[in-house]
């Protein structure tokens, strides 16, 4: 064995094995009587100056020590009075690097004066990939409760073997038992509906059959599956068909991202529930049905409130749960809860709070689809409100959640990886806060930065017609030059 700190010794000899108890015993009241001194300086000055012992003095007189206090952490906003960057400054620091990205627009406002500072083709409309998910989380927080949450319940079914399940809207429900993390952090727990429909039915005859009713979406979501998506991406692990309710965003396995998810996912749900209800017997049937009009609430479970629905899937670039915050707008505002009026709902919110989404056409509320097309202008238009000082934008206070949302460049989310130490990008890490878009030839960034002055901005940059490996490092490393300079 080799290792500091390793040496041979030689074996005790039998004297010390007969002291050692009294060493011991000795060595125990020493330290109890440190103890005991330590204890009295601290409540009796007296006691330490007669045991020779410092004290603090006050006029001549010895004083107790000062109360203990509590430090007090707090995130301060950043100010709007940093020197602003030029437009000259910008292109400086922007236009060679953006030359490599093919074609590429972009954005770059200053939300203290809602001055647009730099731009490429900014109303030009590109495929966006997921960065389509900050105008479906805008919409979702401009009009949606911030205290909102999604209700899964179980009601007595038409016979007294018959239980349904009846799905709210809530695609982040886990299958996991409670302590154990999934990829939607405070999860509503299966399990914990389960308990609540056996504690109902206590004495009623096993379920042989649960319903699974999908009636919350239009269509019961029809086949879930939107213009323009792959038809891999169910088994590739990047969606779910949408419907109302599911376990874990229809994962096989609820703690991984990207992993392939069911083609079926509320009849899964329903399987399990009654697998676990009739736990050790017969699994009951399962169909799709209705619930009865004034059927008993059996149990019910809720998700977490909207904030944090909206972090995760911005976070997580998770589009099971955009979708669904998308038809939750839908539904707020009188739409069809379907992917035709869930976009429509999406820019109608929009439009409504004065963004501009001329060239918005969308066909999910993801940004999975290669039909989607969105200008740069659209993701600055809700970034800037959100990034504005307070007091300034009325909008802020709804949409301020936006930014708490968005990955840290090297931090987590979808930038964990991104922004590494000796890459051209490395000196924005910890500082570009920014939603990703990527699909096979659609690369985009959009988020805030502050400069080297302390100037916050925000930036929308957009590529297309460029492989994901070369276009990801350039992008962020466009957004890393608005940190490193003042650009004046």
């Amino acid at each position: 064995m080799s290792g500091e700190g390793h040496r041979a010794v030689p074996a005790a000899s039998s004297a010390v094995h007969r002291w050692a108890p009294r060493l011991l015993a000795a060595a125990v009241a020493l330290v109890l009587l440190a103890g005991v001194v330590v204890g009295l300086t601290l409540s009796a000055p007296s006691f330490a100056r007669a045991a020779g012992l410092p004290v603090s003095l006050v006029g001549g007189e010895a004083a107790d020590p000062p109360e203990p206090t509590t430090p007090r952490l707090q995130l301060a906003a950043v100010g709007a009075d940093a020197p602003a960057p030029t437009g000259a400054g910008l292109a400086t620091a922007l236009d060679a690097r953006a030359a490599a990205l093919g074609d590429l627009t972009g954005a770059v406002l200053d939300p203290a004066t809602g001055q647009a500072l730099w731009s490429r083709r900014p109303t030009e409309a590109q495929v966006p990939a997921s960065v389509t998910k900050l105008l479906t989380s805008s919409a979702a927080l401009l009009r949606l409760d911030p205290t909102m949450r999604w209700t899964t319940s179980v009601v007595a079914g038409p016979t007294p073997d018959t239980v349904v399940l009846v799905g709210g809207g809530d695609p982040t429900l886990s299958s996991l038992p409670a302590g154990r993390r999934t990829v939607y952090p405070d999860a509503a727990r299966l399990d914990d509906l389960v308990s609540a429909v056996n504690a109902a039915r206590a004495g009623q005859p096993p379920v042989t059959r649960v319903l699974v009713d999908v009636s919350y979406y239009e269509n019961g979501g029809g086949n879930g599956v939107a213009p323009g998506w792959d038809p891999t991406d169910v088994a590739g692990g990047f969606v779910a068909p949408i419907v109302p309710v599911m376990l874990d965003g229809g994962r096989s396995d609820p703690t991984v991202l990207d992993i392939p998810r069911t083609a079926t996912p509320a009849s899964d749900a329903a399987r399990e529930l009654g697998a676990r209800l009739n736990r050790g017997a017969a699994a009951p049937a399962v169909a799709v049905g209705t619930a009865p009009p004034g059927a008993a609430v059996l149990g019910q479970v809720q998700s977490p409130p909207l904030t944090e629905l909206v972090r995760t899937a911005l976070q997580n670039s998770d589009n099971v749960l955009a979708e669904a915050l998308g038809r939750e707008v839908a539904r707020a505002v009188g739409e069809p809860t379907t992917f035709e009026g869930a976009a429509r709902a999406v820019t109608r919110v929009l439009d409504e709070a004065d963004i501009d989404t001329s060239g918005v056409r969308l066909s999910d509320t993801s940004g999975l689809s290669v039909d989607d097309r969105v200008p740069a202008n659209a993701l600055s238009g809700v970034l800037a409100p959100a990034a504005a000082p307070p007091g300034s934008d009325p909008r802020s206070a709804a949409l301020r959640p936006l930014l708490d949302g968005l990955p840290v460049a090297g931090g987590g989310g979808t930038l964990a990886d991104r922004y590494g130490p000796g890459t051209p990008s490395a000196d924005g890490r910890g500082w570009v806060r920014a939603k990703t878009g990527t699909l096979t030839a659609a690369n985009a960034l959009a988020g805030v930065v502050d400069t080297a002055d302390g100037r916050v901005l925000v930036f929308s940059f957009m590529s297309n017609g460029v492989d994901p490996g070369t276009a990801r490092p350039r992008l962020d490393a466009l957004a890393a030059a608005l940190h490193e300079c003042g650009c004046r």
